[in-house]
């Protein structure tokens, strides 16, 4: 998304255990709960680089489903997955994306800011061996809740109500205005 969006980004994997952070808020609102594991996500990375990148911005991102009252993230197995497809179908999710970008100018880490993103995903009714289908490919594996939109789960959103982007993985919109938070253009990221 980045690429195509004109940045060339360095990726890192932040090594965060999810279930951790998770298991150290108490009644967490699904909003509190990916901005936080999106902030230790971001915050980890940044650490990690303020050494080898002092000049630097991160951008930590998290997405869960939340779907009848459930928070879904990535299901795992195709057992899970089955069953979240079987409820989904036909279904409205709420897909929540917390993102947190981190300034680090001279090896220190000087400003910071969060913000949640949420963008309503009208399933589609796929039929169990379009399910079952899908599952085989082991796509829906390991997403935030076991579809992908610009992917092969696309045929089975109908639609989407908010920034596409976010569901995809990282929402241009809110990156732009968390950038302008700790003062840099997404402009002067341009690669091209």
């Amino acid at each position: 998304m980045l690429r195509a969006a004109g940045i060339e980004p360095v990726v890192r994997v932040s090594g965060v255990d999810e279930d951790a952070v998770a298991a150290g808020l108490t009644d967490a609102t699904p909003e509190q709960l990916v901005l936080a594991l999106a902030r230790a996500k971001a915050d980890a990375v940044a650490e990690a680089v303020a050494t080898s990148h002092p000049d630097a911005v991160v951008v930590g991102c998290d997405s869960m489903l939340s779907f009848d009252g459930e928070v879904l993230g990535k299901p795992g197995t195709p057992e899970v997955a089955r069953e979240r497809w079987l409820r989904m179908r036909g279904g409205t999710g709420e897909l929540l994306t917390g993102h947190v970008a981190v300034r680090i100018d001279g090896g220190v880490r000087t400003k910071d800011a969060g913000a949640t993103e949420t963008t309503l995903v009208r399933f589609a009714a796929p039929s169990e061996r379009e399910i079952d289908t899908y599952l085989a490919t082991g796509e829906p594996l390991a997403v935030a809740g076991g579809f992908t939109l610009d992917g092969l789960g696309g045929w089975f959103v109908e639609g989407i109500d908010g920034d596409p982007s976010s569901v995809i993985g990282i929402s241009l919109p809110l990156t732009r205005t968390l950038l302008s938070d700790i003062d840099v253009s997404v402009v002067d990221l341009w690669s091209r």
